[in-house]
């Protein structure tokens, strides 16, 4: 799949398409931003006016689209794509080779299992009752 925001941003004339996040070696783009305290592997793309907050991480070969949100502490496993602002709250996990949709939303404390498939424009969990844990997709 190819990535919304693969073209070159011109700033000044300054060609600058991705810098490097120092807690992992991701490549993260000028224009989104990233805690210092959050772990982005060496082969995540964190794409255009995403926002990554302390502590969060995101696996190797992930890929956050633009606009999305990842929250405090949110884990975000390998080869996983948040799709165009999506948002996964605080706490919340997402296994490996996983799929957030776009404008999806995943509510803090909740937990997708690998291989999961979230579709476009849908909140997983709710403010009532237990926290429930998501199976990957048959």
């Amino acid at each position: 799949m190819r990535r919304v925001n693969e073209e070159v941003e011109l700033e000044k004339g300054v060609v600058t398409k991705y810098r490097r996040h120092p807690n992992g070696g991701g490549f993260v783009s000028p224009k989104a931003h990233v805690d210092a305290t959050a772990f982005v592997a060496s082969t995540a793309y964190v794409e255009n006016g995403a926002s990554i907050a302390r502590d969060a991480f995101v696996g190797a070969g992930s890929w956050i689209d633009r606009d999305a949100m990842l929250g405090s502490r949110s884990f975000i496993g390998a080869n996983v794509h948040v799709g165009a602002g999506a948002v996964v709250s605080d706490g919340a996990r997402v296994g490996s080779h996983s799929r957030i949709g776009a404008n999806s939303r995943i509510v803090a404390g909740h937990h997708l299992e690998r291989d999961a498939m979230i579709p476009d424009n849908v909140v997983v969990g709710g403010t009532e009752g237990p926290k429930t844990r998501y199976v990957r997709a048959a």
